[in-house]
């Protein structure tokens, strides 16, 4: 008798142990109802932000380019809620073609790509990394791309500047490419000499026949008349040691990276590029991404409407979720919270037989960083 009601008092426990089951009117994917901490800041019914940069004295800037679609009002612009003012000038403005990305160095300087073409124009593409002192709001140096860094289907995306190689530092910048030439630009910001590495390898590359999806679109990077933007090498980051370089084509699932001594070295051949070049796995299909203090890498993730968080052990973890993020684009971290940009790149006219499906007015959101990460991202 003591024997069975021992057993019974283990059954018991172990029974009240179990977790009662859920129930739920419909079960449904939980990431489709969004993680809840995105919030918009702002809307803008005539042009559509893409770069962004958080300055060291506070001030956030955005660019505005004009490439896919001209537009009234400034096309660099310090922005506070409800306002745009013209940036670095009003008077500069004009000197300014279509700026894209963008980013701060450690010494607090803006390095900015400007695309150098605007929409609808047939005037040959005048491509330009500008260096932009804040505290004078000036431009200190201009360094245009010429052949045979760029070549005539080029397209400039993205900068990192890495001031641990080169007298003066060395830039980073992705050419995505119009058509199929990607590749990497090292610039060496003393000198102003440039250097296209790593044309056309499979880490710049997109991946062939790839499908993807974007605001309900399913579309392969073969099709002759593409309905999602597609290319080759478009976001990249700088360790926060500055010791690596990151990046992921636009038409990939893949992550990539390199020694950036390797990289910024003149004298290493290409076939040595190409074998420092690590894959770091798969992530997600994405635009820009950013360094956290921490080590970690957020991620912009077309495909989910997401940000992800790739840890220093490579471990991903979805930092926001949102119907709202239809093309998360460029990201700035602003204490715990971050500011990106949002596109509606896959819903221009070019990916619609014509038609502007655009949805107005374009937005910048802010995310709450979940505990977890804030305390991680310190």
């Amino acid at each position: 008798m003591q024997h069975r009601s021992l057993k019974m008092a283990l059954a018991s426990v172990l029974l009240g142990s179990l977790s009662a089951p859920l129930w739920a009117a419909e079960s449904v994917d939980h990431g489709s109802l969004g993680t809840g901490n995105v919030t918009v800041v702002d809307r803008f019914m005539k042009a559509q932000p893409s770069g962004i940069a958080h300055l060291q004295d506070g001030r956030v800037v955005l660019s505005f380019p004009t490439s896919a679609q001209r537009h009234p009002g400034p096309v660099l612009a310090v922005w506070q809620a409800g306002s745009l003012t013209p940036y670095p000038s009003a008077q500069v403005q004009h000197t300014l073609i279509s700026p894209l990305g963008m980013t701060v160095d450690t010494r607090g300087q803006l390095w900015l790509l400007d695309e150098g073409v605007k929409a609808g124009s047939k005037a040959k593409a005048k491509p330009a990394l500008l260096h932009i002192d804040p505290s004078t709001n000036t431009i200190v140096k201009r360094y245009p791309f010429v052949a045979p860094a760029v070549l005539p289907d080029s397209h400039v995306n993205d900068v990192r500047i890495d001031l641990t190689h080169g007298a003066a530092g060395t830039a980073f910048v992705s050419d995505t490419s119009q058509t199929t030439h990607p590749a990497l630009i090292v610039v060496d910001l003393a000198s102003g000499k440039m250097r296209r590495i790593l044309p056309e390898t499979v880490s710049v590359s997109a991946v062939p026949g790839l499908v993807l999806e974007a605001d309900g679109k399913l579309g392969r990077d073969t099709d002759p008349s593409p309905i999602v933007a597609q290319g080759g090498v478009d976001g990249v980051a700088l360790s926060q040691d500055s010791t690596r370089l990151y990046w992921s084509p636009l038409s990939s699932r893949r992550l990539y990276s390199a020694s950036t001594a390797v990289l910024a070295d003149w004298n290493t051949p290409e076939v040595a590029l190409e074998a420092a070049v690590k894959d770091e796995g798969e992530v997600g299909i994405m635009d820009g991404m950013a360094t956290a203090p921490d080590g970690s890498l957020l991620l912009t993730d077309i495909e989910r409407h997401a940000i992800i968080r790739r840890a220093p052990d490579g471990k991903l973890s979805i930092v926001a979720q949102d119907a709202r993020l239809i093309a998360p684009d460029s990201i700035a971290q602003d204490g715990n919270s971050l500011l990106l940009t949002v596109g509606q790149w896959s819903r221009l006219p070019v990916f619609n037989a014509g038609q502007d499906k655009q949805e107005r007015p374009y937005i910048l959101v802010r995310i709450t960083l979940p505990d977890t990460v804030a305390d991680q991202t310190k």
